[in-house]
């Protein structure tokens, strides 16, 4: 490594001094570092190419934007968590410079998490694309009333999904809304898309696990508006007759981690509160 970046959270200010302080640090080991604000979109796409590790902090909604903006250049991402819930995150502020130091020394693995492409259609026409990590959310509007959506496989008809919408997720996305939504827990680095429908009425009220592969295409039926999330953080109108094209993305999240490869499983437990979990050898 020798070009490292800093993102950090511009509505948390300890975000920003320790962000200082982490650069300091870097400097006197002798590598280049740049800083700026996770929500500069701009700024973080233009430097980007550049850099060969990504440090983030804040929450799991900072690590979604950088990995969006840099898998396409094969950036490392290392989360430091300032967040709620970390899923994401690798390190705890406390002890980002002794982990810090290990991924300097080459003392580390790299998880690789599949990302979505997905396609809006509409008269014809593709007229936007987007990448997204967690899900790819297709739902109702302002107004409490169903939408329809229907779904094909591999251009094959599969069902039509009648209630609130539908979730298309990575496995990553499986501890998110999906996991909200009754969808099942999947590993990390499994190559999957996760379709879970959201508060179904008279429909296929099952989650569905598709291979990485298949191409799904969803053709919204709505005599009102519905609305096409990407992680959950940008948002877009459909119309009726608009059709959205999901795929598994040639680009994949890159994670820098220091910890045992089972880490995913400690956390899950930790997050979901396990009244079990005594840390130790397993009861009974």
């Amino acid at each position: 490594m020798k070009a490292i970046g800093i993102l950090h959270h511009p509505k948390i200010p300890a975000s920003q001094s320790l962000s200082a302080d982490i650069a300091r640090w870097i400097e006197e080991q002798g590598y280049e570092v740049w800083q700026c604000s996770g929500w500069d979109e701009e700024a973080v796409r233009a430097r980007v190419p550049q850099l060969d590790l990504l440090i983030t902090l804040g929450g799991d909604g900072t690590i979604l934007r950088a990995a969006r903006i840099g898998a396409p250049h094969q950036v490392r991402i290392l989360g430091i968590n300032m967040g709620r819930l970390g899923f994401l995150a690798e390190v705890q502020p406390a002890q980002w410079q002794e982990r810090l130091k290990e991924v300097l020394e080459g003392n580390y693995w790299l998880e690789k998490r599949m990302m979505l492409r997905a396609e809006l259609w509409r008269s014809g026409e593709c007229v936007e694309t987007y990448v997204a990590l967690n899900d790819v959310v297709i739902s109702r509007g302002s107004l409490a009333r169903v939408i329809r959506l229907g779904a094909h496989i591999e251009g094959h008809y599969l069902t039509t999904y009648q209630g609130d919408g539908l979730i298309v997720s990575t496995p990553t996305g499986c501890t998110a809304y999906a996991l909200a939504c009754g969808g099942p827990i999947l590993p990390p680095e499994l190559r999957s898309i996760l379709l879970v429908p959201i508060a179904p009425h008279l429909s296929l009220d099952r989650a569905i696990v598709l291979a990485e592969g298949v191409t799904v295409s969803i053709c919204v039926s709505t005599d009102h508006v519905a609305i096409l999330t990407i992680d959950g953080q940008s948002m877009m109108e459909l119309a009726h007759d608009d059709r959205i094209v999901a795929q598994g993305s040639p680009h994949s999240g890159l994670f820098v981690r220091t910890r045992s490869r089972a880490y995913f499983y400690k956390t899950l437990m930790e997050r979901l509160g396990n009244p079990y979990q005594t840390g130790g050898v397993e009861d009974g």
